[in-house]
């Protein structure tokens, strides 16, 4: 057998593999009941602890980052945390960086450092470290199959990969932590769009607010993006021009409508004039999107397949990859501005499911952390036949680049 043979059998084998892994995420994870829990969720937010008043004072000093979350937490524990219900308001808060080797909490949920704030004293806290940091502010929006723990863990690695030096906030819905919960996720990230628009809204509108550097992952763009679009529709006076850059890692969002509503309103000739941009990174190797793309029958923002069998045709008939990407908006290039920019980084994908390029593959940090610190044109990248879609250069052969530390950095 030839080598071509050999590769079809290796692609075909892996797909089925894939497939084999889809089947309890398709089947068992759409008829699976969530089950609402031991006691009352009212009895899990009864102690004072949960709800502080505005003359409580909170010490935050060894707890550096912030939190706003819809989920309900669970303040009976000797430490609380946040569970994968919808809790009964939105509450905000500090916390610290967790560690794998942290205490176990409750029924073995792993903790986080944390302690909640009433909203006034939490929002002057954030007022005055943006002070501090030229009104700049990191918000990050986690995606699916992530409990707290998991998404407070991301939000301390982004920061100390960017060496971001104004306040880092998380926004943690009610994600069930599980993989077979694929369509509750969904449920509760669209329940809670209302929630993560008024939260954004405030932010957009926060005096000392400069510069949202706005991050999501995963299914957290299909919250982001429309909340976004409400805030530019009703900001007053018309000026969100505060959210500026917007990046989307392996975005869970269909290609197509992301094109038809989403980037000619949030990319609209007036935003970009304003400097906004939204950068979005994605790869052929993202295993999770692959499934997600199956599920929900057309490509993925963050999955360059082609959909249309001629387009692919085409592609492969002119030497190119056989890769298809969200079009960069027309008017964008009118005014000479890159509205619009796609990282594909299918060649230096890592891990298991390919999902979480930007905290794990070297090439990928580095050019996710430069984003973030507002470059436009990173050292690394590699053009393609398409001005709007770049590819990471590997690193070169021979060379084993330490990914863990590049991309965790020093803890």
């Amino acid at each position: 057998m030839g080598i071509a043979g050999i590769q079809l059998l290796q692609r075909v084998a892996s797909k089925a593999r894939w497939t084999i892994f889809a089947l309890p995420w398709l089947i068992t994870g759409c008829v699976t009941p969530v089950e609402y829990g031991k006691l009352p969720h009212a009895a899990y937010v009864a102690p004072e602890r949960c709800n502080p008043a505005a003359t409580t004072p909170v010490d935050w000093s060894d707890k550096p980052f912030f939190f706003v979350t819809s989920r309900l937490p669970d303040c009976l524990t000797d430490d609380i945390s946040l569970l994968h219900h919808r809790g009964d308001k939105v509450r905000y808060g500090h916390f610290a960086t967790p560690r794998d080797g942290e205490q176990k909490s409750g029924e073995g949920r792993r903790a986080v450092p944390l302690a909640f704030s009433h909203s006034q004293l939490w929002w002057a806290n954030l007022a005055d470290r943006m002070k501090a940091a030229n009104g700049r502010v990191l918000l990050y929006v986690h995606g699916y199959r992530e409990t707290f723990f998991s998404s407070s863990r991301d939000t301390a690695q982004i920061t100390r990969l960017t060496n971001f030096t104004g306040p880092a906030i998380q926004y943690s819905w009610p994600s069930q932590g599980a993989l077979l919960k694929y369509p509750v996720d969904e449920t509760n990230m669209y329940w809670d769009e209302r929630n993560f628009r008024k939260f954004l809204m405030q932010l957009a509108q926060l005096e000392t607010t400069k510069e949202i550097v706005l991050i999501s992952h995963s299914l957290g763009a299909r919250l982001v993006l429309p909340s976004v679009e409400y805030v530019d529709r009703n900001v007053p006076n018309g000026d969100s021009s505060v959210i500026s850059n917007i990046i989307l890692v392996s975005p869970d969002v269909d290609t197509q409508d992301f094109e038809r509503d989403i980037a000619e309103e949030i990319l609209s000739d007036r935003r970009v004039r304003n400097d906004r941009r939204i950068t979005v990174y994605a790869s052929l190797h993202d295993r999770a999107l692959s499934l997600s793309d199956n599920y929900h029958g057309y490509p993925r923002l963050g999955y360059p397949r082609c959909f249309d069998p001629f387009e692919a045709a085409d592609l492969k008939a002119k030497n190119l990859p056989e890769r298809c990407y969200a079009k960069h908006p027309k008017y964008a290039e009118a005014i000479n501005k890159t509205a619009l920019t796609i990282i594909d980084s299918t060649a230096i994908s890592r891990g298991t499911s390919g999902h979480s390029n930007y905290l794990l593959s070297a090439p990928v940090c580095n050019d996710f952390a430069a984003v973030v610190n507002g470059e436009r044109s990173p050292a690394g990248r590699q053009a393609t036949h398409l001005a709007h879609v770049f590819t990471l250069a590997p690193p070169p052969k021979g060379a084993k680049p330490d990914h863990l530390a590049i991309c965790r950095r020093k803890e």
